[in-house]
């Protein structure tokens, strides 16, 4: 990757931009799983927020995501949702049939955590794809 190309009033709006990002990444996660959507747009605003970093700092940035952490990520979310679709087979239900976890004693509260947690694994997974792409596409090594 080239030098950053970030100026003063870049790194200003880059710093005043990103935290706002993350919290919108946040709650279209969280709110995801009470409407349509959530995991991959969170997962998306999750690596847009760590592209945008390694765009205005490059290679000095103070935080982000390596090359292998991002392959990391996208397999770690992965096996989560594949994890919470294989435990609800284990546990005597379908697949993704969230009923079927041994988490507490109302089944809507625990279709609500199994659908959260199915969210948590997507955006984990799309934001290391993403993460990937973007490093595969700009080529270098770390």
């Amino acid at each position: 990757m080239k030098p950053p190309f970030g100026s003063i009033i870049l790194d200003a709006a880059f710093r005043l931009m990103i935290p706002f990002i993350l919290l919108f990444a946040v709650y279209v996660l969280v709110h995801g799983h009470y409407s349509p959507g959530g995991g991959f747009q969170a997962g998306v605003l999750f690596a847009v927020s760590v592209i945008l970093v390694r765009l205005v700092h490059g290679r000095d940035a103070a935080w982000g995501v390596s090359r292998k952490g991002a392959v990391i990520l996208a397999c770690l979310g992965t096996f989560i949702f594949g994890g919470i679709g294989l435990l609800t087979v284990i546990f005597g239900g379908n697949v993704l049939d969230y009923g079927a976890l041994p988490l507490g004693p109302h089944e809507a509260e625990v279709r609500a955590m199994g659908t959260l947690g199915i969210e948590i694994g997507v955006t984990i997974a799309v934001m290391g794809v993403i993460l990937t792409i973007f490093y595969a596409m700009i080529g270098k090594e770390d």
